[in-house]
């Protein structure tokens, strides 16, 4: 097993590289429902009143996170513990009314036009396992309070996504024009009067050859996507941030610049702690490999001493993973986990466990993936200004007590 390395991990090393080198507005409304949930936590907002307020931590209305105890093990993130990351407002509630009326605009191709999602559905239809996943997940590790929610773990979870194939819609339309460099996609959202629009539009650009595995979704877990999660459309992009995976997306574009959005340009740019933006720092795209414990989820039940079953999850950005190491005393030994589960594609997560008989004591319980390609998942994080990418284990380890 090779150790990680800035040749290894070419995603790590991008980050280090940055050292040398939009408005967010809230979601209005609480709903009612939510007031169900313990004294002293934030209630649901209402566009989201459909979550389990007893398995999701509320950071505030944009920001909703699953509790590290609720992932479960059937493989797959129900709609209503997954987590929430809105950068502005969302549309009317409205827009899913007649979700087949939507149109999105894709140009940059041959024959530009404006389709429904009835005429996409027309066209053609796949469904993904992938892992959606905030690019401030672990955030709340850093120690420098990063601006931001303070998530912890739960800014991800394992999807299933239908729709059409982006590859077969631009196939219909007679391809991508000569010399066009990114796949831009733009959001329906709501936006504030009265300022300049690139300021606080969601308009993310990332490598046009992301179109292969690109899907329009129009489902989420088997189910019309709900409003919170991006429907009645989202730009689907396996194995990128969440960020990229544009909700109510109304437009596609091949171009040849990433776009001028704010979002872009200064916005998910990784950099040194106390540095602004700009476009010549890396970009929040590809994710990097992950693995984190679900159980036990630490908290001040001890567990009960004897036989227990340690478990997680481990993904990357679709290269794959290969096996995944426990840990009981911190990090220093480790024991190979093995697999369980159904093995739902290089985008999805897999997940892991060890069986252990505890004994009384205090336990430091980590993990850390291994790539299909050898890399192993770091004991670090790489600081930076937003907390971005955080893949370091050792602040994924949980501390529990046995008795």
């Amino acid at each position: 097993m090779k150790p990680t390395t800035p040749a290894v991990d070419l995603y790590r090393r991008r980050l280090l590289a940055a050292s040398a080198g939009g408005a967010a507005a809230g979601l209005a409304g609480w709903s009612p429902a939510s007031l169900a949930q313990a004294a002293g936590a934030k209630p649901l907002p209402t566009f989201a009143a459909f979550k389990d307020a007893s398995r999701v931590i509320v950071h505030s209305a944009s920001g909703i996170e699953t509790q590290r105890s609720a992932f479960g093990t059937s493989g797959i993130t129900d709609t209503d513990i997954l987590f929430v990351r809105n950068n502005i407002s969302a549309p009317a509630a409205s827009i899913a009314a007649n979700p087949d009326a939507w149109q999105v605009e894709i140009d940059g191709v041959s024959r530009p036009r404006a389709l429904s999602v009835a005429e996409l559905k027309r066209i053609g239809l796949e469904t993904v396992s992938m892992v959606l996943q905030c690019s401030g997940n672990g955030r709340g590790f850093f120690g420098h309070k990063a601006s931001g929610s303070q998530w912890k773990v739960g800014a991800a979870g394992n999807t299933l996504w239908s729709g059409v194939p982006l590859r077969l819609v631009v196939a219909e339309l007679g391809g991508v024009q000569q010399g066009m460099r990114y796949m831009t996609g733009t959001g329906g959202e709501t936006l504030p009067a009265g300022i300049d629009p690139k300021t606080v539009i969601l308009e993310r650009s990332v490598p046009w050859t992301a179109m292969e595995e690109a899907l329009l979704a129009w489902e989420l877990n088997g189910e019309p996507i709900p409003l919170a999660h991006g429907g009645p459309l989202r730009l689907i992009i396996p194995g990128y941030f969440g960020v990229n995976n544009v909700k109510y997306v109304k437009r596609v574009a091949f171009t040849r610049d990433e776009t001028s959005a704010n979002i872009q340009t200064s916005g998910y740019r990784v950099r040194p702690i106390g540095m602004k933006g700009a476009p010549v720092q890396p970009s929040m795209w590809e994710m990097n490999l992950k693995s984190f414990i679900t159980h036990p989820a630490g908290g001040s039940e001890p567990l009960r001493a004897g036989m227990a079953q340690v478990y997680g999850v481990a993904f990357s950005g679709g290269g794959g993973v290969k096996g995944v190491d426990v840990s009981l005393d911190g990090g220093k030994s480790w024991n190979p986990a093995y697999f369980f589960g159904p093995h739902l594609g290089r985008y999805a997560w897999r997940q892991f466990v060890l069986p252990v008989r505890f004994a009384p004591g205090s336990y430091v319980v980590a993990s850390r993936a291994i790539g299909a390609d050898g890399e192993v998942q770091p004991e670090q994080r790489v600081e930076n200004e937003r907390g971005y990418a955080q893949n370091g284990w050792r602040d994924h380890a949980v501390s529990i007590s046995v008795a």
